[in-house]
């Protein structure tokens, strides 16, 4: 029995043996490090290896669909590249505990119904971890399915870029798992860069998400953290449909074709610190519900907030609408009230602070008939700074039968806060000559 395992481990050049019996952490017999040269099978050192046991594949390229079927660690020296011929998935993981990285993982199959994937973690694979891994031109890179406590980390993340987007997978799908952390990773080119369903309680922090159909898509997913994330050049920055109590936090959407950050159907969450600059709309509210909109930088949009279907009772204090060309587009029957102790800043405010307070004296009116005539007919922007304009929004508040429902805040902050106006002049000015 001894010998056939000897033989079976042909391909590792060195052994190392912990020196316990048992592993501390795991209850795995004393692990083994193994090691696979070019030419050799990284598929046989993984069929050879015990639970527990370190493969450390070496630099060169390997042609091959690998199974991990037991816990272990896949690691890289110096960068080898796995390619899986695309077809099927390069690699799939089924089993817990399961760690890869530093590979070039590439060339997965095109199977959209077989949801072929650069790494799969299938049913069951809890625990596993891809960290520090290069993943090029696979359908889906990750693909995570009914897996908990996941951490995907530091990855850089690149899809069939010459496929039309529908004919694409996604960068990171999670489906039905608790508990991931998706942290650190760059990912483009693919149809969404981290597409999110029925998966709860999980972490996104510190990604770069760009030149995608949408940065994230979350759907169906509660008590998730989305913190300090770069989105932009993509169709939209954040989707988050039919979701509950979700934090977004700190995050900056620039420069995307339909919208910076997207809520819709959405309930107790809080939306707080984010930058949208540079889209057709910042913020696009449907459906919306005790929600916190707080502290974020709204600014050089073509619309700062599109708000419809019923959103009301939220809380939109604290934020700053800055240079956007209509601040906001509201449909709704009833006006809306806006602010609070903070008050939000509208650089579209005619006002005046009289007494010196630092909040305007009279209203602000967000969508009167002015906006609505400019949102019907663009044109009529370039009469923006005429007296007849100013002649007619005096009268509309004179006169209620002109007047339309929108979105009033009845102190309003008179300065915006601090932010570094040179770098989002510069993006802006990006994100026009890009368009």
């Amino acid at each position: 029995m001894k010998a056939a395992r000897a033989t079976a481990r042909g391909c590792a050049v060195r052994l190392l043996l912990a020196a316990p019996a048992l592993a501390l952490a795991g209850g795995f017999p004393a692990a083994a490090t193994l090691e696979v040269r070019p030419g050799r099978a990284i598929q046989h050192a993984i069929d050879a290896a015990a639970a527990g046991d370190v493969i450390e594949v070496h630099h060169g390229r390997y042609a091959e669909n690998l199974r991990v079927a037991k816990p272990l660690t896949l690691r890289g020296v110096g960068r080898p590249t796995v390619s899986g011929g695309q077809q099927g998935d390069t690699i799939r993981v089924a089993s817990a505990d399961v760690t890869i990285e530093g590979l070039i993982v590439r060339d997965s199959g095109d199977s959209l119904r077989d949801k072929n994937a650069g790494i799969h973690i299938q049913p069951g694979a809890h625990r596993a971890a891809v960290l520090r891994c290069d993943l090029a031109y696979n359908l889906f890179g990750i693909y995570i399915e009914k897996a908990d406590d996941v951490r995907i980390e530091r990855n850089l993340i690149t899809g069939k870029r010459d496929y039309a987007s529908p004919r694409r997978g996604n960068g990171v799908q999670l489906f039905a798992s608790n508990g991931a952390r998706i942290e650190g990773n760059d990912i483009s080119f693919v149809r969404d860069a981290l597409y999110v369903d029925l998966s709860h309680r999980a972490v996104f922090r510190g990604n770069r998400l760009h030149h995608s159909r949408y940065g994230t898509h979350y759907m169906n997913s509660y008590f998730n953290l989305w913190e300090d994330n770069d989105s932009w050049s993509n169709r939209g920055g954040i989707a988050l449909m039919e979701v509950r109590d979700n934090v977004v936090r700190n995050n900056r959407a620039w420069n995307n074709v339909d919208h910076g950050i997207m809520l819709r159907t959405v309930q107790d969450s809080v939306v707080e610190g984010n930058v949208v600059a540079g889209s057709k709309r910042g913020f696009f509210v449907y459906d919306v519900e005790y929600t916190t909109l707080r502290g974020n930088l709204v600014i050089g949009n073509e619309v700062g907030v599109h708000l419809a279907a019923g959103s009301t009772r939220n809380l939109v204090d604290g934020n700053d609408f800055v240079g956007n060309r209509q601040p906001v587009r509201y449909i709704g029957s009833r006006d809306e009230p806006w602010g609070g102790d903070a008050g939000n800043h509208w650089s579209s405010y005619l006002g005046w602070d009289r007494d010196g307070d630092g909040r305007g004296d009279v209203p602000h009116e967000a969508n009167d008939v002015v906006d609505r005539l400019t949102w019907r007919h663009p044109m009529t922007r370039i009469l923006m700074s005429s007296p007849a304009v100013h002649a007619l929004r005096v009268v509309a508040r004179q006169f209620p039968v002109l007047r339309v429902p929108g979105v009033v805040e009845s102190r309003p902050r008179m300065r915006a806060r601090d932010f570094d106006r040179a770098t989002w002049r510069r993006r802006l000015e990006g994100a026009r000559d890009a368009r």
